[in-house]
């Protein structure tokens, strides 16, 4: 089994190269919808969520996300707290995903904070996104952030080059699709298969 992670910045493009990479026939996990089944209410996570940073988070009994991510990307303190309480969460569920997965398929693991979570190593491949920070910021207000949350959520993010520093190998998207899937597809036939068939013998 070839586990490889997918990251990039916010808006970069890393679910469309995601959903290129299945197409081909990988199988995908989103470490960000891992996340939210971790904190689902009825989890332990939930409770533990909800007790360190208190009911102003709730909305109709659930954590509202979006509150919950004003609070993060403001306070780095908060930040390394939610992340101690989540990460072993959503690795545990990851392995036991993994369980149920052929010997020999191909894993693209889509991971935002790759670099800042120090977690290469966990990887026997890993990819970047890249996108110019103008197209990334027009595709985040077309997803409903405000201006300041862009600028916010960037800014807590690893920049471009540390991202590149521990990937292997780097996906550039400026919004061709066309130019996109020709790397994906590139990739997976140069790269990942070849890579697959080596890692299982």
């Amino acid at each position: 089994m070839l586990i490889v992670a997918l990251t990039g910045g916010i808006g970069a493009g890393k679910s469309h190269v995601a959903k290129y990479f299945h197409q081909l026939g990988s199988y995908v996990f989103d470490a960000d919808l891992l996340a939210r089944a971790a904190i689902e209410r009825g989890s332990d996570c939930f409770d533990e969520v909800v007790t360190t940073f208190g009911d102003q988070i709730l909305k109709d009994g659930d954590i509202d996300r979006r509150k919950l991510g004003e609070i993060i990307f403001a306070d780095p303190t908060a930040k390394t707290k939610l992340e101690a309480i989540i990460h072993p969460e959503v690795q545990r569920l990851f392995e036991e995903a993994k369980k149920s997965l052929p010997q020999d398929a191909i894993v693209i693991y889509e991971i935002p904070l790759l670099a800042e979570s120090n977690s290469r190593n966990r990887f026997d491949y890993a990819i970047t996104v890249e996108s110019d920070e103008e197209i990334r910021t027009v595709r985040l207000k077309e997803r409903g952030l405000a201006s300041h949350e862009i600028v916010g959520r960037m800014a807590a993010q690893a920049s471009r080059e540390e991202r590149i520093s521990h990937c292997d190998l780097v996906i550039e998207n400026h919004g061709d699709e066309d130019a996109l899937l020709r790397q994906v597809e590139e990739i997976w036939q140069s790269v990942l298969l070849p890579l697959a068939k080596n890692h299982g013998k």
